[in-house]
């Protein structure tokens, strides 16, 4: 389906939304567009990034991963005692 057409199908579904429904059908479509710049932007972010740890020698890389192991167990561990203590 081409953009125009998609574009005219959802303006005449618009039409069709009661009027004191549109407040929540404006928020649904400017909160996903607004996620899509925030998208875009975090992959950005994230490809200048690549290949960062290439030089690095491989015990140090070694070292990083272990310590990435480390602090997500810990995190999960802290916040599953959390979820389970009684207070």
């Amino acid at each position: 389906m081409n953009v125009l057409k998609t574009r005219n199908k959802l303006i005449d579904e618009i039409s069709r939304i009661p009027d004191e429904r549109l407040p929540d059908i404006y928020n649904l479509i400017h909160y996903f567009r607004l996620g899509l710049n925030v998208k875009e932007k975090n992959s950005d972010r994230i490809l200048k990034l690549a290949g960062s740890w290439r030089d690095m020698p491989e015990e140090d890389f070694d070292d990083f991963l272990e310590e990435i192991r480390t602090r997500r167990k810990n995190a999960f561990l802290s916040r599953r005692n959390r979820e389970t203590s009684i207070d």
